[in-house]
């Protein structure tokens, strides 16, 4: 017969004279794992508390001292090890012209009406301008003349302005502009506007003007050896017929009285360096290409290319590096006749040039205002390479 399936309850038998070997043992393995319990017990419970997790990146570095590369800061012992200076981008040149100053002052001047040379208008256009440049110049002269009158009768009086910064400066640069507008639109698409239509000469006639009414401000603050003439020449066009009354009269007057006045050498010898002349700048759609009788002299194009390399650093990009229109203009009589090496600065591309509607509107203070910081900027640059001043012209 088989056993009965039960679990045995049977255990070894001890003695009450000691223990087995088996028992001891076992004791040292209880002490050993208890010991092991304890430890890990007091591990955990003495162990910094863990952070939870974030989704935040790891702390940036400390920003670089600027003007330093990483391998002038191991040569550097007074930067901290964990600091490197890095050059830093130069800011944005910033226009210091105002643009709505200066299209407040083309209204202003445009307000008088037709300014043509000898008018009611131009005199009262004198009067406004003398007056704005007085608190900012060192001087304000007339330079008076007289010319035949296209229309016969009395001669026409005529005043270009002079407005000095330094007179004592022999080494002297020009800044010009026309401030007479035409008698009519001549080109007016209607035909009675032709013949007796109100031009007003915002671009033509007055642009020139405001960018210089707003350089005045920068003048009044310039520092350096350079002289700066501020000229408006009266008569750049009396023109009733192209073929038969002369433009460019007050640039010529004022050349060929230059040419006679200066000293040409010696210890008293004075002269203008350079001379830029302002005409239709202030073209809402502004484009300045380089002047072909400016670019083909080749003693303009030096200055023709410092211009355009001034507006090219700026970011100005409404002046073309490229030649496009010929235009006869007072540069040329500045340089025939009095031998300044000028250039002209003129947006030839103008729908409303001698029409009615060469108006502020057209016009636009941005490109006043960017006309005149080229202007500016070069003339910053030229203080660098100017010459030693002895006595005033």
């Amino acid at each position: 017969m088989s056993k009965p399936r039960h679990r045995s309850s049977h255990r070894p038998e001890t003695s009450d004279t000691g223990s087995q070997p088996g028992d001891t043992t076992r004791r040292v393995t209880t002490v050993l794992v208890i010991l092991l319990v304890l430890s890990l017990v007091v591990h955990i419970a003495t162990a910094p508390p863990r952070e939870p997790p974030t989704d935040k990146p790891p702390a940036a570095t400390p920003a670089a001292p600027p003007g330093v590369t990483p391998s002038q800061a191991k040569r550097d012992p007074a930067l901290p090890p964990t600091l490197t200076r890095v050059a830093m981008p130069s800011a944005e040149p910033t226009n210091p012209l105002d643009p709505a100053r200066a299209k407040r002052y083309l209204e202003e001047v445009c307000a008088l009406g037709n300014r043509m040379s000898g008018s009611p208008g131009m005199r009262a256009q004198q009067e406004l301008l003398i007056s704005h440049f007085e608190p900012h110049a060192d001087q304000v002269e007339r330079q008076t003349f007289k010319v035949r009158n296209p229309l016969g009768g009395p001669a026409v009086e005529m005043a270009n302005l002079i407005v000095r910064w330094r007179p004592e400066a022999t080494d002297r640069v020009l800044l010009c502009a026309h401030y007479d507008t035409r008698p009519l639109p001549d080109r007016d698409p209607n035909p009675m506007a032709r013949r007796n239509g109100r031009f007003i000469g915002a671009n033509d006639g007055g642009s020139g003007v405001a960018v210089l009414m707003e350089l005045a401000h920068q003048l009044a603050e310039y520092e350096g050896p350079l002289g700066v003439d501020v000229v408006l020449f009266d008569g750049e066009e009396l023109v009733y017929v192209d073929d038969r009354d002369p433009y460019f009269l007050g640039s010529r007057y004022f050349a060929q009285d230059y040419a006679k006045r200066k000293p040409q050498r010696g210890s008293g010898a004075w002269s203008y360096r350079a001379g830029i002349l302002l005409d239709m700048v202030g073209d809402a759609d502004l484009q300045i290409y380089q002047e072909r009788f400016s670019y083909r002299n080749l003693t303009t194009r030096p200055l023709v290319m410092q211009v355009w390399a001034t507006a090219q650093r700026l970011g100005v990009a409404e002046f073309y590096p490229r030649v496009r229109h010929e235009v006869r203009d007072d540069h040329l009589a500045l340089q025939r006749f009095g031998g300044i090496p000028a250039i002209d600065l003129i947006d030839f591309d103008y729908p409303a040039w001698h029409t009615e509607a060469d108006v502020p509107m057209n016009c636009s203070g941005d490109s006043l205002a960017k006309v005149g910081w080229v202007v500016w900027e070069w003339l910053l640059e030229q203080r660098e390479a100017s010459q030693p001043n002895r006595r005033s012209p």
